[in-house]
């Protein structure tokens, strides 16, 4: 992490410092959170909409931070503890970050995409760390303050860093990238996410596109050649950097020949017939399309095919993506974090593969964030649903009962179940512990699913399943 004097943190960020008697006060990391604060760290207060943290720095201190960042606006700075004036924490917070970048010679790696950025970056570190000193974006903090936090935590020996940019309106990836100023860029897809804010298709690309603004002079990107408009945005750039397109079909630089659905994974091969066959420990046929990117990326940066070979085989992926979670006789796949309506195919298409001997369950709830299309997009995955390979389907939400409604047209009204409160839905999921079956558990970050996967468990749990 930042190990610096309060001195030259004012400096790196072009600040005053108003007391010399601090300037020789030693910084280790930073915070915006009394919560996490750690002895050293540098307290950022963040100012929202229902608070502010300057009213937080006493806490702060009390909890081992060495000194703080003010904003000059805000009346009555102490003057009994080391701080730094600044017109904005927040853009003080990713110029800090920024300079640190620039002090380091670590090379980052920016990963971005309306899916499988996550699942991207934690399959691209563990392939990294076989041979580098790697690092990536913690969680899923990836955006205005989680990016600049991340490059913050970064050790000053550190070789590799997997940064994960998100964004919800044009120009903040422009921004992160900035701050990163990757040396590879990987855009894992880009679909219908954002169009609630965004409004077209078009502008999802040209904000993903931002990324491109940071990459560095003759650096790479990475992009998945299957999203036309994506590929027929690029033929209008001129670039200066190295290009390697991956996807599911022949057209693509990288390819995959083959894949076989596991119950722990999947095993695939390439189109490099120097490539081995490989095995990544994350469900999903869409997971051997983000592991392309991957082999991408780590071939640039001079790994073998053994040591990626390896590097796939210790992914730790990051919580309620595909995670897997036995409940008495049921085996849970936890996709709570999110949904749209790409994911949601996918883990669909992940549930149907599985066992076809167990009984399958979905339980999905509303899709976000689509704008006026919402409904019809939510009809799409109800009509689209196969009855046969689905024995049970449950929604919660306004949005996803529209999901429901469709899903009439291809399965039995008694195989169906609308719910609009989630403890009502857990209640009646519970009755499925019972049974030798797979539940698919997915929706939008507000519902807020995993608790009902965490309801499930304990259930399962009492009762000795």
């Amino acid at each position: 992490m930042i190990t610096r004097t309060l001195r030259q943190i004012a400096e790196m960020i072009g600040a005053d410092l108003p007391r010399e008697a601090y300037r020789n006060t030693i910084v280790r990391g930073v915070s915006i959170d009394t919560r996490s604060v750690q002895d050293g760290n540098l307290f950022v207060p963040i100012i929202g909409d229902r608070f502010n943290g300057h009213s937080f720095v006493r806490e702060a201190l009390a909890g081992g931070a060495a000194a703080v960042l003010w904003d000059r606006k805000q009346l009555d700075p102490p003057q009994d503890i080391p701080l730094v004036l600044v017109d904005d924490t927040v853009d003080a917070l990713q110029s800090l970050a920024k300079a640190y970048r620039q002090q380091l010679a670590v090379k980052v790696i920016g990963i971005t995409g309306s899916n499988g950025k996550t699942s991207t970056k934690d399959m691209l570190a563990a392939v990294l760390s076989v041979k580098y000193k790697t690092m990536k974006t913690p969680g899923n903090l990836n955006n205005h303050l989680g990016v600049p936090l991340t490059l913050l935590r970064l050790e000053e020996d550190t070789e590799m860093a997997v940064v994960e940019m998100g964004m919800s309106g044009l120009g903040e990836i422009y921004r992160l990238a900035s701050l990163a100023k990757p040396d590879a860029a990987i855009i894992t897809n880009v679909s219908e996410v954002h169009l609630g804010d965004l409004k077209t298709r078009e502008r999802i690309v040209q904000a993903k596109l931002e990324i491109l603004c940071g990459l560095r002079k003759n650096g790479l990107f990475i992009y998945n050649g299957d999203n036309p408009r994506l590929t027929d945005r690029l033929d209008e750039l001129t670039v200066e950097f190295e290009t390697v397109s991956f996807g599911s079909g022949r057209g693509q630089q990288l390819y995959p020949v083959e894949y076989r659905l596991e119950d722990k994974g999947v095993r695939f091969s390439i189109n490099d017939p120097d490539c081995p066959p490989m095995f990544i420990p994350l469900l999903g046929r869409h997971q051997v399309i983000n592991a392309l990117s991957v082999i991408a990326a780590a071939r640039h940066f001079g790994l073998t095919y053994e040591q990626i070979r390896q590097g796939f085989l210790q992914v730790e992926a990051t919580g309620m993506r595909n995670e897997l979670v036995q409940a008495g006789r049921c085996l849970i796949i936890n996709d709570a974090y999110k949904s749209n309506p790409t994911s949601l195919r996918a883990a669909l298409d992940t549930l149907y593969s599985l066992n076809p001997d167990k009984r399958k369950i979905a339980v999905l709830g509303d899709m976000v964030e689509l704008g006026e299309e919402s409904d019809r997009m939510h009809r799409e995955i109800g009509e689209q649903l196969d009855g046969e390979r689905l024995n049970a389907l449950y929604t919660l939400g306004t949005s996803a009962a529209h999901i429901a409604q469709a899903a009439r047209k291809n399965m039995e009204e008694s195989r169906i179940t609308s719910c609009m409160d989630k403890e009502q839905l857990a209640e009646l999921l519970k009755e499925e512990l019972h049974e030798d079956c797979i539940m698919l558990i997915k929706g939008s970050r507000g519902w807020q699913l995993e608790e009902v996967v965490e309801t499930l468990r304990k259930e399962a749990s009492g009762y000795g399943g």
